[in-house]
């Protein structure tokens, strides 16, 4: 029953692709790190920025800058994992989909 009113919601709405690919890459990356067996120092970090992404791609249309940061920061706490660069790199990759952020 819950996923028959879910999917009521979204019919009647259109998404901006580009948020789709960001929710889509960050959950993955979400997964991996969580199913990943060794702890590094900042873990932590990664998981509390992943969380934010998340939830700015919830939120609809995010701001650039808060998006390059949070993925900065994901990459500084797992850059040196091998097993998390692919889905690093897709994570990267659906930030870059929103382009640069405009001069002030």
């Amino acid at each position: 029953m819950l996923r028959s009113v879910e999917q009521r919601a979204v019919t009647g709405s259109v998404e901006d692709p580009r948020v789709t690919e960001l929710r889509s890459a960050v959950s993955r990356l979400r997964r991996e790190l969580a199913a990943h067996p060794a702890e590094f120092p900042d873990r932590g970090i990664a998981e509390d920025e992943l969380a934010a992404l998340n939830a700015m791609a919830l939120g609809g249309a995010p701001e650039i800058p808060h998006l390059r940061r949070s993925l900065l920061l994901v990459a500084g706490a797992i850059g040196s994992v091998s097993a998390l660069a692919q889905g690093l790199s897709d994570v990267r990759a659906a930030v870059e989909l929103f382009g640069e952020p405009r001069p002030r």
